[in-house]
């Protein structure tokens, strides 16, 4: 049976299937592995329900670092993922992605200013948002950073996807300018967070983090399902989606702004992880359909899991050390993007447009 011909049902039953698997096999494995027993146990234990004898290590082990890790590493593969078939609806355009439209960046200027300068100035609203201080900055830069993208990109009246890239490549440079700047005043702690943030990392992920970023990224994915119909439509052109009744401008604004919020909850508390939203949709595309009814539910799914798999292999690799995972991301996403450009130009050349 071809992958194709299966239902959308089947689909997300497979791809739950295949998250649940990544989710329990990064439970086990690490630079300690635990057994099934212990991670049985332990889950019973914390939720009261069991009071059996399990070694205090590795229950602490299990569910003050790895569970929540796990957790959010899934959450945070899925909002990315979701975030990618938005921009790319978006932009018409299956090699957008949130890194390359300087959503990331700018999320992580955001951040770094926190970072560096959220305790030495009296922002009015510091106390205020106190946890989510750090989110909220990093979501504003985000999404201005991506309208800035977006406004040079559709100046003449429609996207442009050259136009689009070299803004991104512009609004990239400048963002990561500043955040360089902000990394030279920076004390050694504060730039070595800085550092390790920009490539990506779950070493500090803890239930507060999960607590913030869930109903956050659960609540994005769910507003991104009442947009799918005018993101259908949207493939056919901007007139068809205004006869249609749809407002255009409101519907771009409201995509973008989810998408931002989608990805600057994720990467304030992780850093920032690239091509996770440009190669989950894409192999989706490839596999099955582009109908984006089905890409965001298939979309969330898939991407939890590889970038659930993506942590795993980060711990594992070097263990007791761990990889910043943007590294691994980087090395798969590199070459898929690569291979989309080419494949995107020879079906130009063919007088396609989408995949």
């Amino acid at each position: 049976m071809k992958l194709s011909s299966l239902s959308p049902g089947q689909w997300y039953g497979l791809l739950t299937a295949l998250l649940l698997v990544c989710i329990v096999a990064a439970l086990r494995i690490g630079a300690v592995d635990l057994s099934f027993s212990d991670i049985y146990h332990s889950l019973l234990n914390g939720l009261g329900l069991s009071t059996t004898a399990v070694d205090p290590v590795s229950q602490g082990l299990f569910l003050q670092i790895r569970l929540p890790r796990v957790l959010l590493c899934a959450t945070v593969g899925a909002g990315l993922s979701v975030s990618g078939v938005l921009m790319q609806a978006l932009f018409r355009n299956p090699i957008v992605e949130p890194g390359l439209v300087g959503t990331s960046a700018g999320a992580a200027l955001g951040a770094a200013l926190v970072f560096v300068l959220g305790k030495n100035i009296n922002w009015a609203f510091t106390d205020a948002l106190g946890l989510f201080l750090l989110p909220c900055v990093a979501f504003i830069f985000a999404f201005i950073a991506t309208l800035i993208v977006y406004r040079i990109a559709s100046a003449s009246g429609k996207v442009n996807v050259a136009t689009m890239i070299l803004a991104g490549i512009a609004i990239n440079a400048l963002a990561t300018g500043g955040t360089g700047f902000l990394s030279y005043m920076a004390r050694d702690p504060q730039a070595r967070s800085i550092t390790f943030w920009n490539l990506g990392t779950f070493s500090g992920a803890d239930w507060t983090q999960f607590a913030i970023v869930f109903p956050v990224t659960l609540v994005g994915i769910l507003l991104s399902l009442r947009f799918t119909k005018a993101l259908n439509i949207l493939i056919l052109g901007e007139d068809e989606v205004r006869h249609l009744g749809y407002n255009i401008d409101r519907l771009k604004i409201q995509v973008l702004l989810l998408n931002t919020l989608l990805v600057a909850i994720g990467t304030a508390m992780v850093g920032v992880i690239s091509f996770v939203g440009l190669v989950v949709p894409h192999l989706l595309r490839l596999l099955k359909t582009s109908d984006n009814r089905f890409l965001v539910i298939a979309s969330a799914l898939l991407g939890g899991s590889l970038l659930t798999l993506a942590d795993t292999l980060a711990r594992r690799l070097v263990a007791p050390a761990e990889f910043p995972i943007g590294v691994i991301t980087a090395f798969v996403g590199a070459p898929v993007f690569i291979w989309l450009l080419i494949r995107n130009a020879r079906s130009f050349q063919k007088g396609g447009f989408y995949a």
